[in-house]
């Protein structure tokens, strides 16, 4: 009979002495981490830390960085060797850790994911382990290289201030990238969400590429001035006055790093002659050329910068999926589909993707709760009669208009834009106020997407409007700038410093789509659409300004308001086929105002509509088979109920589950989001002072939950029976463990340093308990105790 080792014991006594003997010494084996799923529980912050137990690295020469190639995880003894196979080959899929090989052992025996050949092995002794030199070989023939070859050196190059600088999945992305240049292609493209570090990735994959002495000249392009300047810090920090900003003054070809805007460069629209770009930039000047959001200009537009540097290594970045599906046949779907065909064509598929979901789930991105609104009048239109009946005007004279004047019906897209509604804007301006009341004040940052730029100023003048006369009725003093609008037409971009730093003021910003793109905003904690959508790239792109953690101001998730169905475009699922050749822009139309000619055509102005907003549901963002789609919260809650009934018929296997660390993180990870959704219900729900336990019971079991407090003093009074066959210093200290429920539930029970807290320690402590048998045993049972009242 085997012995019953745990987890830990289990990698420490088998698995560890067994590779080490096959070769596997200690500075191949690494054990990367995820950031964690932030949630807080009684004010402080917690990270929920999930990690694949052994990353595989091979060596290559001496003092040169290990290449990871596998990933290796661990079950109990007691359990079977394929065990945690689906959970490993998770972690290293092309999204996660970026290997080819997949092994799982319960130290004994030894199963194998080749994803080359997408075979899964017989169970092996671990006496067959593969050596380092065997997954080498291996490695080298799936991926196309010699890793002594001078193109695969970049590789080999350890991180400029070492692997704190890096994510995971930005290292995996910086060897995807890598692999693919040293098997002698030179067009590499990138997708990763919004947040997830897209600069910092072209910095250190730079730096090896620099490091290993192959890097000439750099041009990054980005969109905008303050992308730049963003950029600019970003590689100065690592590369130092070797990166210089371009200008139209300074072409600065001095330097080794040039980060340029379109605009400077001239080569930001159909009509710019690319001057600049070709006076100052021979062909092939450059050795390595970078497109920072490749997603945001039509081909046509900037593609000289690449097809003038054809022998370049030239690394595409984007933050839109690579699948898109169009629900209608506009211009917008077509310009989208166009930039996502030409992405593929020239660039070919993405070597590494990294999506919301999955930036969620690990914890470097907020988590994403979605709130519907209908307007009625959106749903049915407004006709002619409806229209003359309010006597309209002009929206620029202010004169009456004529029935001749006004369409036969006005539709929701043509709101705010061929007809000014300022009862719409008061209602939805109302709406969207008293959501903010109601979730901890009006004082958020918030972004709202307008139709144009005149309804962005109505809508900032209403906010503000609503602001002053709540401060009024509370008693409030009003901040200063409360409600400002941010678009290309106004100076609002040069408030952008004081909407991302300032905690006082500067709370509603208004665009059209000004911030779509690329500015770091971490205080956003709401996103709101009052602005009709059709283009995917588009709605991601806005979504994004949400995204970035800022748990120094309690975020850790956002808000969507969506008054426009913006957010039906999650998920949508098409792969554009890639063209033969890169387009020129010339079949892609400009976005349409629903045939309505800007030359000729008025806009007009009505009051008088009864205008209300209903409630169309909470949702949730969750991942659906590598698509992220919004879910009503009941949906997600009765998702949750099938899978833990799935795996715990009744609430006492669940019990059981749950006080054992290891079976628990099986059962979350199987959750959605990894489990990550459930924590952002228990803020949606007011249940802060609730274990997880307690909040899973009630979703699956039905049971009554428990606040912390509650569960903590209940097992004082419902096991007295069981305290009083202790000893007395005994039952002490186990009442004072059970005390620290209060603070923080399940993980303060667990905490490695349970015996260090003054109440506990001055109970007796862990002397105490050796006095009748195995700690452990005994703090078991106090779990399980503390769960079953």
């Amino acid at each position: 009979m085997p012995p019953n080792f745990n987890e830990a014991e289990t990698r420490a006594k088998l698995i560890d002495p067994a590779i080490h003997q096959r070769g596997w010494t200690e500075d191949l084996i690494k054990r990367e981490e995820n950031a964690g799923g932030l949630y807080k529980v009684r004010g402080r912050w917690r990270r929920d830390v999930k990690h694949a137990d052994y990353l595989l690295r091979i060596p290559v020469r001496g003092g040169s960085e290990p290449i990871a190639v596998a990933v290796l995880e661990a079950k109990k003894n007691t359990l079977p060797p394929h065990h945690g196979l689906e959970q490993a080959k998770l972690y290293a899929s092309a999204d996660r850790l970026n290997v080819p090989f997949v092994l799982c052992s319960n130290g004994y025996r030894f199963i194998e994911f080749d994803k080359s050949t997408g075979v899964v092995s017989q169970p092996q002794s671990l006496v067959q382990f593969p050596s380092p030199t065997n997954l080498r070989q291996r490695y080298e023939t799936y991926k196309g290289i010699d890793l002594e070859a001078e193109a695969a050196n970049p590789l080999t190059i350890p991180y400029t201030g070492g692997d704190a600088v890096r994510r995971y999945y930005q290292d995996a992305a910086i060897r995807a990238a890598l692999e693919k240049i040293a098997a002698g292609e030179n067009h590499v493209l990138l997708s990763l969400a919004t947040g997830a570090g897209k600069t910092r990735i072209a910095v250190h994959l730079l730096k090896k590429i620099a490091d290993a002495g192959q890097l000439h000249r750099v041009l990054f392009v980005c969109d905008r001035t303050e992308l730049r300047d963003q950029a600019l810090g970003a590689f100065q920090n690592v590369f130092g006055n070797d990166a210089q900003p371009v200008s139209s003054k300074n072409a600065r070809k001095n330097a080794r790093i040039l980060i340029a805007t379109y605009q400077t460069l001239d080569v930001d629209t159909d009509e710019s002659d690319a001057n600049f770009f070709i006076q100052n930039y021979p062909e092939n000047y450059f050795s390595h050329i970078v497109i920072d959001e490749a997603h945001r200009s039509a081909w046509g537009k900037w593609s000289i910068v690449l097809t003038q540097n054809s022998d370049a290594v030239q690394i595409g970045l984007t933050a839109t999926p690579r699948q898109l599906t169009p629900t209608v046949d506009t211009p917008e779907t077509k310009s989208d589909l166009q930039i996502t065909a030409d992405n593929l064509a020239y660039f070919d598929e993405p070597v590494y993707e990294y999506t919301l979901t999955q930036g969620i789930a690990d914890g470097y991105l907020a988590a994403c709760e979605v709130q519907k609104g209908r307007v009625n009048i959106d749903d049915t239109g407004i006709t002619r009669e409806q229209i003359l009946e309010l006597n309209p005007i002009d929206a620029i004279t202010g004169q009456p208009v004529t029935a001749e004047e006004i369409y036969e019906l006005y539709e929701k897209t043509s709101y705010e834009d061929r007809i000014l509604l300022p009862d719409r804007v008061l209602a939805m301006t109302q709406d969207l106020f008293n959501y903010l009341i109601e979730s901890g004040g009006p004082e958020q940052k918030t972004i709202i997407f307008c139709q144009k730029d005149s309804h962005a100023d109505r809508v900032a003048a209403a906010m503000q409007n609503l602001y002053a006369n709540w401060c009024k009725q509370n008693n409030q003093s009003q901040c200063d700038n409360y409600a400002f609008k941010c678009t290309a037409a106004s100076s609002g971009n040069d408030m952008l410093p004081d909407l991302r730093g300032s905690s006082t003021s500067y709370f509603i910003a208004t665009t059209v789509e000004l911030i779509t793109t690329g500015v770091d905003i971490p205080r956003i904690q709401n996103i709101v659409f009052y602005r009709y959508l059709k283009s995917p790239i588009s709605f991601y792109q806005m979504i994004g300004r949400g995204m970035r953690l800022f748990p120094e101001n309690n975020k850790i998730a956002f808000t969507v308001y969506d008054y426009t169905g913006a957010t039906e475009l999650f998920g949508e699922d098409f792969i554009s086929k890639p063209p033969r050749t890169i387009s020129d822009g010339s079949d892609v139309g400009l976005p349409g105002t629903d045939g309505y000619d800007d030359e000729t055509v008025k806009s007009i102005e009505v009051e008088g509509f009864d205008v209300f907003i209903t409630d169309a549901g909470r949702y949730i963002v969750v991942d659906r088979e590598g698509k992220s789609v919004p879910i009503t919260i009941e949906e997600y809650k009765q998702e949750v109920a099938e899978l833990l009934v799935e795996q715990a018929p009744t609430l006492n296997s669940f019990r059981t589950i749950w006080i054992d660390p290891e079976a628990r993180h099986d059962l979350m990870v199987s959750l959605p989001h990894d489990g990550q959704s459930v924590l952002l219900i228990r803020d949606m729900d007011n249940m802060q002072y609730y274990d997880l336990y307690d909040v899973l019971a009630d979703i699956g079991y039905g049971m009554s939950p428990r606040t912390f407090d509650e569960r903590a003093d209940a097992f004082s009074y419902k096991h007295d029976a069981w305290l009083k066959t202790l000893p007395s210093d005994v039952s002490n200290v186990i009442q004072a463990i059970a005390a620290q429920f209060k603070n923080g539930g399940t993980n303060e029970l667990e905490s490695q340093y349970i015996w260090h807290v003054p109440a506990v320690r001055q109970a007796g402590g862990l002397r105490s308990l050796k006095t009748i048998g195995d700690p452990n045993q005994l703090l078991k049972d106090t779990k399980t105790r503390i769960f079953a009242v």
